[in-house]
Order: structure tokens, then C-alpha cells, then sequence
């Protein structure tokens, strides 16, 4: 069964950063495009990156210049660098592929970022 583990998220002072990491058992990364989502609260999950086997990249416009994502494929792991945080960019954030697997997503990871 495939799993995925989002780590790194916690508490921060806007304009600080974090970094997430994704990790996924199986084989889930070897040919797909992975991205991260968000889902804030009272909202729907978006889509905030993307990125595919290749290393081409898609944001959000919203975080486009702040965040950016990557990728090891021998380690099955996807990141998510988060530079200049925003208060609403304070989210749960999950990793899956695009399209999204709708049995596999994991737990998230909660960034919180204070003004």
C-alpha cells in the first residue's frame, strides 16, 4: 500500500521559512508528477506545486517566487522550500501525485504563520 509522509511544518513568524518533505513508499514517484496541496481552514484542498519526473516546475500564482519544489527520485521524496511566508499561506500541506490518488493521502504537515 502506498503511503505518503509530509513532515517539516510547525509555527513561524511571516516573512520566515520552512522547508516540507514528502516522503512515499512504493513506487509512486518513478514516473508521476507530484505536487504539494494545501488546504486552509473553511477552504477546499488547492493545488499549490507541481512537479514531474523531468524536474518542470507549475505554481500557484499565489506562491510563485516564494515557494519552490523539488524532488529525489532514488529517495522518493518530494520538498518544498517556503521562503517569504505569508499568514495565508497558514495550511495543512499534503504531498500526492497530480492527479491526485484519492486513497493515499497521508496525515499533512500544519504550517502556521504569525503576522
Amino acid at each position: 500500500q502506498v503511503q505518503l509522509v509530509e513532515s517539516g511544518g510547525g509555527l513561524v513568524q511571516a516573512e520566515g521559512s520552512l522547508r516540507l518533505s514528502c516522503a512515499a513508499s512504493g513506487s509512486m514517484f518513478s514516473s508521476n508528477v507530484m505536487g504539494w496541496y494545501r488546504q486552509a481552514p473553511g477552504k477546499q484542498r488547492e493545488l499549490v506545486a507541481t512537479i514531474t519526473a523531468g524536474g518542470r516546475t507549475t505554481y500557484a500564482g499565489s506562491v510563485k517566487g516564494r515557494f519552490t519544489i523539488s524532488r529525489d527520485n532514488a529517495k522518493y521524496t518530494v520538498y518544498l522550500q517556503m521562503n517569504s511566508l505569508k499568514p495565508e499561506d497558514t495550511a495543512a500541506y499534503y504531498c500526492n501525485p497530480v492527479p491526485a490518488w484519492a486513497n493515499s493521502w497521508g496525515k499533512g504537515t500544519l504550517v502556521t504563520v504569525s503576522s
